[in-house]
């Protein structure tokens, strides 16, 4: 079991309850999933950038990324609907676990000139934004093996009701937040 999810139920829950005074466990706000997700504007060019990403979330996550097409034609950036423009995964469970112990202890310190992450990314229902500006930062990716250098995203979707219950409880599993 995750070190994480098991840091979630002795310690997180127990906190959140006489913080939030709820009455049941059940009220308690978990995680519910994770998704990345690249945006590969350059996909349209070069058809061999969407491969890289594709193996660096697979690398990243050890779970296989879908492939994420234009739902719009806009033809000032010469898309078409059906383009392949991105590619996302959702993690759910251990995997999940595992790749948010990987990125508060391991992946986040090790980016450059690191003063802690937004408190403000989250989106008024509960759900926290963090976007990275390389994959580098994650150790599965070798430095050698990389075309380019590419930006990410990944989405906290909790079943938190306030963005200060989802706040708190991220804080509590070790988010580095900036300080105030």
């Amino acid at each position: 079991m995750p070190r994480l999810k098991d840091q979630y139920n002795e310690t997180v829950v127990s906190a959140m309850m006489e913080q939030f005074s709820y009455e049941n466990v059940m009220m308690v706000p978990r995680l519910e999933k994770i998704v990345l997700n690249i945006g590969l504007g350059e996909a349209l060019q070069d058809p061999k950038a969407l491969d890289a990403a594709v193996n660096d979330l697979t690398r990243i996550t050890g779970q296989k990324p879908i492939i994420t097409r234009a739902r719009k034609s806009i033809a000032n950036y010469k898309l078409r609907a059906g383009n392949p423009i991105g590619t996302k995964v959702t993690l759910r469970g251990e995997r999940m676990w595992s790749f948010l112990d990987r990125l508060v202890n391991v992946a986040l310190p090790r980016q450059r000139d690191f003063k802690g992450v937004s408190r403000t990314a989250f989106d008024g229902r509960g759900n926290y934004t963090l976007a990275l500006r390389e994959q580098l930062v994650f150790i599965e990716i070798p430095y050698d093996s990389i075309d380019k250098v590419r930006g990410m995203e990944m989405t906290m979707v909790t079943t938190a009701n306030t963005d200060e219950e989802s706040r708190y409880m991220l804080e509590q599993l070790g988010m580095p937040f900036v300080r105030v």
